[in-house]
């Protein structure tokens, strides 16, 4: 059976502390730089150690921490109010519309 977004962020939630915690948006934020900056940290060990090879990179292992980075996200998704799959559906929205106008490359939020 499929999972959606929403049912992905309800399942997350489970796991998560209240909302109300102290200073638990701040956690959720320095946890969610904690998570990317562990794959950006193993994506420089392959650049060091392995020439560039991405390919030896374990795909298990990107999985768990790409699911880490998920969990995060969804969760402070939900201390907004905003559901996963609406971020979701935004996002890919913006990139279509940012391709359809040949800007998909350049940068800047409000291109």
């Amino acid at each position: 059976m499929a999972m959606t977004m929403d049912d992905y962020q309800r399942a997350a939630l489970r796991t998560a502390a209240p909302r109300d915690k102290h200073n638990e948006l701040f956690h959720l934020l320095l946890g969610l730089v904690g998570e990317t900056g562990e794959i950006a940290e193993k994506a420089k060990k392959i650049v060091r150690d392995k020439g560039s090879d991405f390919s030896q990179w374990d795909t298990e292992d990107v999985k768990k921490e790409l699911g880490d980075t998920l969990w995060y996200v969804a969760v402070i998704a939900d201390y907004f109010d905003l559901a996963l799959e609406d971020v979701a559906k935004h996002n890919i929205a913006k990139l279509a519309d940012r391709q359809k106008r040949g800007v998909i490359g350049g940068s800047g939020d409000e291109r």
